[in-house]
C-alpha cells in the first residue's frame, strides 16, 4: 500500500462527529425504525454493499491499496480522512461483525459486555487485498442473523456511541446507515486516487 503523509493534524481516533450531525442521525435513525421494516433495512444494506463492490470492481492494487486525504463527509470522524478503500473495507469487516454480535446477544436476551467505541473499530493500515474476501464474509453473516428468523424488537439495548441505546432492530437499521457512509468514502477515495494518478 502507498500513502503520503497528510499537512493536516487530524483528530484522534474516537473523537466523534459535531453535536449537530450526531442530532440529525439520531433523528433519522429514530425515523427509520418506526417507519421501515426489517426487509427494508436488509435491503438498504445490500444495495450499499453492491455499491461498494462496484466501485471496486476492476481497480488495482494502486488505487484501492493508496490512503488519500479526503475532505470529512457527513458521519464521518476527522481521524478516518486518511484512509484506502482497502482500509474502509477493513472498517466496516470489524464493524459489521461488531454489530452481527451485538444483534445475537440482543436476541438471546443479554446486554454485550463493554463499551461500543468509535476508536475501536479504526482498520489496519497494512490491509491488502486479502480483506475483500473477509469484509463479504462479515456482510453475509450480518444478513444471515437478521434474516434467519427475521430480525424483531427487543427488550435489550445496547448503547451506540453516538445515538444511545438501540435494541437489535436498531442495530439492524443503524448498520444500513453505517454502510451509505463508508460508500460514499469509498467514492471520494477512488475519485480523488484516480485524479492524483492521471
Amino acid at each position: 500500500m502507498s500513502d503520503s503523509t497528510p499537512h493536516h493534524r487530524l483528530a484522534p481516533p474516537g473523537a466523534g462527529i459535531p453535536a449537530i450531525e450526531r442530532l440529525v442521525g439520531g433523528g433519522v435513525l429514530k425515523i427509520r425504525r418506526l417507519l421501515g421494516t426489517p426487509a427494508q433495512f436488509t435491503a438498504h444494506f445490500e444495495r450499499e454493499r453492491r455499491t461498494i463492490a462496484g466501485l471496486c470492481a476492476g481497480r488495482d492494487a494502486i488505487s484501492l491499496g493508496t490512503r488519500v486525504l479526503i475532505p470529512r463527509l457527513r458521519g464521518l470522524e476527522d481521524s478516518s480522512r486518511f484512509w484506502s478503500a482497502w482500509m474502509t473495507l477493513d472498517h466496516l469487516r470489524i464493524v459489521n461483525d461488531g454489530i452481527t454480535g451485538v444483534i445475537r446477544e440482543l436476541i438471546q436476551g443479554r446486554v454485550p459486555e463493554g463499551v461500543a467505541s468509535t476508536a475501536t473499530v479504526k482498520p489496519s493500515e497494512q490491509v491488502g487485498c486479502e480483506i475483500v474476501a473477509a469484509y463479504d464474509a462479515s456482510c453475509d453473516r450480518l444478513v444471515q442473523i437478521v434474516t434467519s428468523p427475521p430480525m424483531r424488537r427487543t427488550q435489550r439495548r445496547y448503547a451506540h456511541p453516538w445515538f444511545g441505546p438501540l435494541d437489535a432492530a436498531g442495530w439492524h437499521a443503524m448498520s444500513a446507515m453505517h454502510m451509505g457512509i463508508h460508500r460514499a468514502q469509498i467514492e471520494r477515495i477512488l475519485r480523488d486516487a484516480c485524479g492524483r494518478s492521471a
